[in-house]
């Protein structure tokens, strides 16, 4: 009497409801994919591609700040020449940017 009769829903309906339900949530990856995952992806090649193209003579800077010139290369290592007569010895993964020649020279 003041209960109301409680009826279900067809199937079709429940599962359209389910997948708009999700649809947010995976909007909300796609664009973090794209706004995310994707930009980072590319910024890692390249910096493998620069760390592969390094060669003796080219001038760069290394994660902690030090400019050098690079003296000898190794599978997984790095010497730089950071003054006249001072060399050091770093990962390939330190070195953040590589410099336009002569940069050193101007500073």
């Amino acid at each position: 009497m003041f209960i109301s009769n409680a009826y279900a829903q067809t199937a079709a309906a429940g599962a359209e409801a389910g997948f708009m339900s999700f649809l947010p949530i995976i909007l909300m990856f796609v664009v973090l994919y794209f706004l995310m995952i994707r930009p980072q992806m590319k910024r890692q090649k390249e910096q493998k591609a620069m760390m592969e193209a390094l060669t003796k003579g080219d001038e760069v800077v290394t994660a902690g700040g030090i400019l050098g010139r690079v003296t000898k290369v190794t599978e997984a290592y790095v010497t730089l020449d950071i003054a006249n007569g001072t060399e050091i010895v770093v990962q390939k993964a330190a070195v953040a940017t590589l410099l336009p020649k002569g940069t050193i020279k101007s500073l």
